[in-house]
């Protein structure tokens, strides 16, 4: 392969994994993890009571598996998993998620990704209440933690303190934080709003519902909701629209397939295995 022909391919993938791995799925050391200890004994004010949501979508052992493509090239997996019990974190009983995203060894040369996400969700209010990550991209080193205070409308970070808007989410935790909402009588166009946080910043996002359609994938057909997220336009995506995520049109809402056009060409993520479901998985026609 030629020296330039290798180094175009490498640059795409980059760009490529730059945009799919920080929207979608932790390890902080000890010295990180102590500077919190302090915020924990924050006193909530008598008057703010966190919300009860209604979780018919997942429960404690769910896992999900998916494989990325890269045009018709297998570049990478990503596995969700939900813990498989109550994880006490900060007084909150929460659900303690981890996303894992890596390419696969015959794309490490390219471009190496060993990506891990954790959030940990108020399993009543679902929202962040702790978030780690740790991301190593190719000689990329980063890490990540905060520590939301919905109460006080305050994150506490390794990067940073920032004034936030209440259930603020994390990009894990709001991707099943949507997965609770009922579309069933949503219309075409409808918009649903979102704050979430990323790398010392708050971006206010939104989705809008798209209709339903029925994909072939390797589990089988899947009747699907459609969703489009309003993207950032800069020098991964051209237009807000570019990304299309299908979930399931049953009470799991699982994410069935992504796809999105990006700079250098377009990538499609879907779903391989699944298993722990909370609810029946309807949509399946095998």
């Amino acid at each position: 392969m030629h020296k330039v022909e290798k180094m175009n391919i490498k640059h795409n993938l980059k760009t490529l994994l730059f945009a799919f791995f920080p929207v979608i799925a932790a390890l902080s050391s000890i010295v990180v993890l102590s500077s919190f200890r302090n915020h924990t004994s924050i006193e909530m004010p008598t008057d703010f009571t966190y919300r009860k949501m209604v979780n018919n979508a997942f429960t404690y052992g769910e896992k999900l598996n998916y494989r990325v493509h890269y045009g018709f090239i297998n570049a990478a997996n990503i596995e969700m998993e939900v813990y498989g019990s109550v994880e006490e974190v900060y007084e909150h009983k929460t659900f303690h998620i981890r996303a894992e995203g890596k390419t696969i060894k015959t794309f490490d040369w390219a471009y190496k990704v060993r990506d891990k996400f954790d959030t940990y969700i108020d399993q009543d209010a679902l929202c962040p209440i702790k978030f780690t990550k740790t991301v190593r991209e190719d000689n990329y080193y980063d890490t990540d933690l905060v520590a939301f205070k919905h109460e006080k409308k305050k994150l506490f970070g390794s990067k940073g303190v920032l004034d936030m808007p209440e259930y603020t989410q994390d990009v894990i935790s709001a991707l099943y934080y949507a997965r609770t909402l009922d579309l069933a009588k949503a219309k075409k166009g409808d918009t649903y709003p979102i704050d979430v946080y990323l790398d010392n910043k708050i971006y206010n996002l939104k989705f809008k519902y798209d209709g339903k359609e029925t994909i072939k994938t390797d589990i089988g057909s899947v009747k699907c909701y459609k969703l489009l997220p309003a993207l950032i336009v800069d020098r991964v995506f051209k237009n807000e629209n570019d990304m299309t995520i299908w979930i399931s049109e049953d009470d799991n809402k699982i994410p069935i397939r992504i796809k999105a056009d990006i700079a250098v060409g377009s990538i499609k993520v879907d779903i391989t295995k699944y298993s722990g479901l909370k609810s029946s998985f309807t949509s399946l026609k095998n």
